[in-house]
């Protein structure tokens, strides 16, 4: 006589095994956290809520930041600096163009990377925190970009560099740079979706050149 076959339990599902991340992999993982955590909740929200959101200890998160001032400029680096591009540079100072479409081509490139929720937020909680953050990369702005754009549009509208309106208008080219920047602003931190960029570029770039030919004259 046969014997029934015993039933058999079914088998366990197999764990996935993870995959261990070498230093570097673990601390770009801790620094996207940290950018998505100051973006959401601001500098006040300091690493001891940061490893707890993480689920890991803060000893853990200082063997890869040695404080929360290194953190915090790690930050500044991905957020702003990995992202600036050579070519902004190159774009305006390339006289072989009209300055109106040089500034336009710019300023397409510069929004279409700093328009971003992480960027705006970071920026704002810094400043109100009283942070450097803020005023490290608008120095850069200032002298990288700000100055040369007057420059360049003060030789395009007939002004040789030895001529006194080279001298760089603080306000007047802020207005036209500030005019931009608000509409990214009330994008990602209004969260006004009826936003478009292509025509503030267009009619903060046209009324920038209008006042600078009034100013030059």
């Amino acid at each position: 006589m046969t014997k029934p076959l015993a039933k058999q339990s079914p088998a366990k599902p197999s764990r996935p095994r993870q995959t261990r991340l070498s230093p570097d992999d673990r601390r770009r993982e801790l620094l996207d956290a940290a950018i998505l955590y100051f973006a959401e909740e601001g500098f006040d929200g300091g690493t001891r809520g940061l490893a707890k959101r993480l689920g890991i200890t803060q000893p853990l998160l200082y063997r890869y930041f040695s404080s929360k001032e290194d953190l915090v400029n790690e930050v500044y680096r991905a957020v702003y600096l990995d992202r600036w591009q050579a070519d902004w540079e190159t774009t305006i100072l390339n006289r072989d163009r009209p300055i109106e479409d040089r500034l336009l081509e710019f300023y397409r490139g510069y929004t279409d990377l700093i328009f971003d929720r992480n960027w705006m937020r970071i920026f704002f909680f810094a400043g109100l925190k009283g942070l450097d953050l803020n005023k490290r990369y608008i120095k850069r702005v200032e002298t990288v970009l700000l100055t040369p754009i007057w420059a360049e549009t003060s030789i395009a509208l007939g002004v040789t560099m030895k001529g006194h309106t080279t001298e760089y208008p603080h306000d007047l080219v802020w207005q036209m740079h500030g005019a931009i920047l608000y509409h990214g602003i009330r994008k990602h931190i209004y969260a006004d979706c009826t936003v478009d960029i292509e025509r503030t570029i267009l009619v903060a770039v046209q009324t920038y050149l209008s006042a600078a030919r009034a100013t030059i004259a």
